[in-house]
């Protein structure tokens, strides 16, 4: 089986680099499409999300197949279009970002109001470990991914559970690569969710229940988010929707103001009350 999917944002044009913050959110942010049915069960229903004020969407894709019936892995040379700027070396030069600079806080406030709790907090070099083996395929044919971190968090009614996770590159070409195939094919190449440990006293999330994948890309990584109701409930998609996508865009902020050297000026954006 093959996935498609619509709606779905280019990599960001990194000469907006040092431009506002909203018009590269704009670049930034990948749309994708809603994962209805469990990925375990080797099904999912794929719906338009698209934004009008995103990039132009490019039209659905499918993954080819090998004979072994495994997604056939991209080129590594397919990396930025032709015409993307450099980055400069100065951020290339940045250390790659810490988990407690990409989540630098356990109570995340958005500007809705909404308030999350991050319930775990995981990181590895070894990003295989929490990546499709699809997805962990695609790393290793280009240079490699430098840091893996993901983190877990519900709101406030402990009634969903978001997984973020960022994957830091040392080349910007295998960043934009893993940001435009997981693009064209979000089921296949994911983060991999993850499960509440026992401490957090939440109940893991069961086979088929609704979830959404969303993600963004930032100077030097791809941050993916993954949103599930715990309770299977198929319906409140655009409130599981919103729920992700808040998460999703406080991560990127952030580790895109480590990136570009913005730290400095004391913004991180989490943890306010």
């Amino acid at each position: 089986m093959t996935f498609g999917d619509q709606g779905l944002g280019f990599p960001p044009e990194q000469r907006r680099i040092r431009r506002r913050r909203r018009t590269r959110r704009s670049a930034a942010v990948g749309s994708c499409a809603a994962l209805v049915a469990a990925v375990a069960a080797g099904t999912a229903l794929i719906a338009d999300e698209d934004d009008g004020d995103r990039p132009t969407s490019a039209p659905p894709a499918t993954a080819s197949m090998t004979a072994s019936g495994l997604a056939a892995v991209p080129s590594p040379d397919a990396g930025l279009p032709h015409d993307a700027p450099s980055v400069p070396r100065s951020l290339l030069d940045r250390p790659v970002v810490r988990p407690e600079q990409a989540f630098p806080s356990t109570s995340v406030r958005l500007a809705d109001g909404s308030r999350y709790a991050r319930v775990d907090l995981v990181t590895t070099v070894d990003c295989a470990q929490r990546t499709s083996p699809e997805l962990a395929r695609l790393i290793e044919q280009g240079g490699g991914c430098s840091r893996l971190t993901a983190a877990l968090f519900t709101d406030t009614e402990r009634r969903s559970q978001v997984t973020v996770t960022v994957l830091s590159f040392a080349r910007v070409e295998d960043a934009s690569r893993v940001f435009t195939t997981a693009a064209k094919d979000p089921v296949t190449y994911r983060a991999v969710a993850l499960d509440p440990p026992p401490r957090a006293g939440l109940p893991t999330v069961p086979p088929g229940s609704a979830g959404v994948i969303r993600r963004a890309m930032t100077v030097r990584s791809v941050v993916f988010a993954n949103g599930r109701w715990v309770d299977a409930t198929k319906t409140g998609e655009a409130e599981l929707v919103a729920r992700t996508e808040g998460l999703l865009q406080r991560a990127d902020d952030t580790v895109a103001a480590y990136e570009e050297g913005r730290n400095e000026e004391g913004r991180n954006g989490e943890g306010r009350n």
